[in-house]
């Protein structure tokens, strides 16, 4: 694989699932292409990553976003695996919320996703290879009070994703769509949403990291869509 590119979106802090997904794939033998809107520690991690190169890029500045594909695709090479780990979420009345974050969210988590697989999947198509997977939750299944504006553009990222699957698939790109139902054990998400919880009720990082792995490499006999991972304690 020491040939092969993924790109991955969304690579936070040390520890949290875009880091742990892009560490994974580089101990896999791909080089990485990390973006994210924090330089700094997109640097901290590609020095720590074996093949990893920091792409500071805010992926809800669609311009800036094709332009940084573009110079991945340039300095890189083009991507054999694309994993769009970016989001965006906000919460609040639908009465109060400013309608303005309703079209944020959709850009990065949808349209983004539209703008990285158009810019990357003819040379896919043209090598009749490679895999475009999906970070999504439970909000892609249902809208809660105060999460309409999240839920509602993560149900669109997965029916893109699935028309994307079928559209594709046949044509040998795996797409695959990953509903993590918990709470994922990150430096970010940890102290605020669940600080007095127990280890045992989070979803690992790196755990959510080598399931993205294996269904990258699945047998093209036996692919996976729609992959549900969730702790064994969750009640669903």
């Amino acid at each position: 694989m020491s040939n092969a590119v993924c790109l991955v979106t969304g690579v936070g802090p040390e520890h949290g699932t875009g880091a742990e997904i892009a560490k994974r794939f580089s101990e896999g033998g791909y080089r990485v292409a990390m973006i994210a809107r924090n330089a700094e520690n997109l640097r901290t991690l590609a020095a720590k990553y074996d093949g990893a190169r920091a792409y500071p890029c805010d992926v809800g500045d669609l311009e800036a976003l094709a332009e940084t594909i573009a110079l991945i695709k340039a300095e890189m090479g083009a991507p054999e695996v694309i994993i769009h780990n970016a989001l965006r979420a906000t919460r609040g009345s639908i009465l109060s919320m400013d309608p303005e974050d309703l079209e944020r969210n959709f850009r990065v988590n949808a349209t983004a996703l539209l703008h990285l697989v158009r810019a990357t999947i003819p040379e896919m198509l043209q090598a009749g290879k490679g895999a475009i997977l999906v970070t999504g939750n439970t909000s892609a299944f249902r809208g809660k009070v105060n999460w309409g504006f999240f839920a509602s553009t993560k149900a669109a990222q997965r029916i893109l994703a699935e028309s994307m699957a079928r559209e594709f698939g046949p044509k040998g790109i795996h797409v695959a769509y990953f509903m993590i139902d918990a709470a994922i054990d990150t430096p970010r998400t940890r102290p605020v949403l669940a600080a007095d919880k127990p280890d045992d009720f989070f979803a690992k990082p790196a755990a959510i990291a080598e399931e993205m792995f294996r269904v990258a490499h699945q047998d093209r006999s036996t692919w996976s869509f729609l992959v549900e991972l969730r702790p064994f304690g969750e009640v669903w």
